[in-house]
């Protein structure tokens, strides 16, 4: 057994790549808050165009990105609407009422997708007792929906919803490249559907750091002033753009092994007598629950004496996530040992 842990806690756990270091060491450099930084520049401008949209800047994380747009596209004393399992809600640190305060409306959908009919019944009447309906922020992939998709045909509906109610989409898009490439689905049509999109370059992409938020001018110009009040501002971090415009090149059409890996793990863990449940297998994210009477924490623990890392997202449930730095025989190896238990 390889002494180096399988880590399946997270696709953020992944290193730079001997390639991706050499782009990063070579990045030309400048002052990103003056504009200046050539790297970033480009990176801001390949990843606009590749959704269609016409703007976009370069923060640290995908919260700052989110919370930002969440900023912008609302006023203290509106309301967000989101599935109860969305990043922005559950892992944000309270963001939405700390950074935007606004109000949030928490709807219960599949897996983290909600249904146009549910925006639809979330909405505020007008109504000086409540708050004003403001933004929908969707998650696709959802996290905690075990890397499910939505149905384009959903999204679509929820705009044209949005657009007769007057209220801005947003996409947290931090896994958007694995829905995309799940589904065999066309960047430009998310560009042409969600006011908002933020993407991390740090997940399924293989970045060490790294999001970006993309929109219109005007509103990528109000971001950048944002992204500066929130302290994100950063000077000369070409060399991260440059692993950025490395992962927009080479990391994106391989996410279909990652996939792979999962059903592969998936096929396995379906036929385990401890597994009660295992959520659709549809990126790169596994979720599977206990049976009566085991615990998750227990099982992370055993797993890890065995060389495998997990998470347990709950007293009974265990996250795997399959990456850049899980090859082949990683799987082979971590399917020997769930049949060993």
């Amino acid at each position: 057994m390889s002494t180096k842990p399988i880590d399946y806690r997270s696709d953020t756990v992944t290193r730079p790549t001997p390639a991706m270091r050499e782009a990063m060491a070579a990045a030309p450099v400048g002052d990103d808050v003056f504009g200046e930084d050539p790297s970033i520049n480009q990176l801001e401008e390949k990843t606009a165009q590749l959704f269609g949209m016409e703007a976009a800047v370069f923060c640290p994380s995908g919260t700052m990105t989110n919370q930002i747009a969440i900023k912008c596209h609302t006023q203290p004393g509106d309301e967000v609407i989101c599935e109860e399992n969305s990043h922005i809600y559950q892992y944000e640190g309270g963001g939405i009422a700390f950074n935007a305060g606004a109000s949030v409306k928490l709807l219960a959908g599949d897996r983290g997708r909600i249904k146009t009919r549910q925006v639809a019944e979330a909405i505020q009447p007008d109504d000086v007792h409540r708050p004003i309906s403001r933004l929908v922020s969707l998650e696709n992939t959802s996290n905690r929906g075990g890397g499910c998709c939505y149905a384009f045909e959903e999204i679509v509906s929820i705009k044209q919803l949005c657009q007769e109610k007057g209220l801005a989409l947003h996409l947290d898009g931090a896994r958007v490249w694995n829905a995309i490439v799940a589904k065999q689905e066309n960047y430009l049509d998310y560009g042409s559907t969600f006011d908002s999109i933020s993407v991390c370059l740090s997940k399924s992409l293989g970045c060490p750091v790294g999001s970006l938020l993309l929109g219109n001018r005007a509103f990528i110009k109000k971001a950048r002033r944002i992204r500066k009040v929130f302290g994100g501002g950063m000077r000369q971090a070409g060399s991260l753009a440059a692993a950025g415009l490395y992962a927009l090149d080479h990391h994106i059409a391989r996410l279909e092994q990652d996939h792979l890996h999962a059903r592969m793990l998936g096929e396995c863990l379906q036929k385990k007598s401890f597994v009660k449940l295992l959520l659709p297998v549809e990126t790169n994210i596994l979720i599977f629950e206990l049976q009566e009477g085991q615990s998750a924490p227990a099982l992370a623990a055993t797993l890890k004496e065995r060389g495998v890392l997990a998470y347990a997202i709950s007293p009974v449930r265990i996250r795997l996530v399959t990456h850049l730095d899980i090859s082949e025989s990683d799987i082979y190896q971590t399917i020997d040992i769930f049949n060993s238990l």
